[in-house]
């Protein structure tokens, strides 16, 4: 017969399987799986992990927490919509903390380092020959996780990760128009060079510039994705026609069916 466990013991368990489960959802749902609005099902994702629904429950409240899910009363827990005005705070406040970043690694990357990076840019670059939007956002963010990573501040990764997360709900739709990954690709081979380089005012002005492209991109294809919707809804509802020998033969069907009646 097995002993009982510790209740902290217990504790632990839970909480480490509560971090799995989390770590999961938030996986798909940064890697597009889960669409921003999308409703997540507790049952279902309890059922499809294996697990009970309690760890799950307690994984929602996490991502509640770290800005990717929002709880609604009665109504359940949806994958967050970033609107525009919040993603446009978050550039900005991204651009000054990527500006040090850029400054720190100039002054202190490795060479082991810089090979790693250019590494992740010619995977990126791969991935726009192969037209992959999905596999380059992807690399995107391991690209950058990896620069904050690099420049040893752990409270600004830390912040910095909770940032990205919530503007990556939002950045997908940017690359989801290929014609942005090329752009964007050689953007990141610039950011190296500056970097590698050991220009700090360089690679700092670099790496604010392409927060702020992106966030005028980001600001030009919301204002696109607007107008197609507003002439979606100004369309007018097809009618369908129907012929001059199509409504006779209904007129005669309803007169014969008059007369049945009598």
């Amino acid at each position: 017969m097995n002993a009982a466990l510790h209740p902290t013991i217990a504790q632990l368990q839970n909480s480490s399987l509560t971090t799995v489960v989390q770590q999961e959802i938030e996986r798909a749902i940064l890697a597009g799986e889960y669409e921003p609005g999308s409703k997540l099902i507790e049952a279902t994702l309890a059922e499809k992990m294996g697990v009970s629904r309690g760890p799950v429950r307690e994984a929602f409240r996490m991502l509640e927490e770290a800005g990717l899910v929002r709880t609604e009363k009665n109504r359940g827990v949806f994958v967050r919509d970033i609107p525009i005005d919040e993603a446009v705070e978050i550039f900005d406040l991204r651009a000054a903390m990527d500006e040090l970043v850029g400054r720190r690694l100039a002054e202190n990357i490795t060479g082991p380092q810089v090979k790693e990076l250019k590494a992740l840019v010619d995977a990126m670059e791969k991935a726009v020959k192969a037209e992959d939007p999905q596999a380059y956002h992807l690399l995107n963010l391991s690209f950058h996780d990896r620069m904050v990573e690099m420049a040893g501040n752990r409270k600004l990764t830390e912040i910095y990760r909770k940032l990205i997360k919530e503007l990556s709900l939002f950045r997908r739709l940017n690359l989801a128009d290929g014609w942005l990954m090329p752009i964007s690709a050689n953007e990141h081979r610039l950011i190296v060079k500056a970097i590698a380089s050991g220009d700090a005012d360089a690679a700092g002005r670099a790496m604010f510039q392409h927060v702020i492209e992106s966030k005028e991109r980001t600001i030009e294809n919301d204002l696109r994705r607007q107008a197609g919707q507003a002439d979606a809804a100004d369309k007018p509802v097809p009618v369908k026609l129907v012929s001059n020998s199509t409504a006779a033969r209904k007129d005669k069907h309803k007169e014969g069916s008059s007369r049945g009646k009598r």
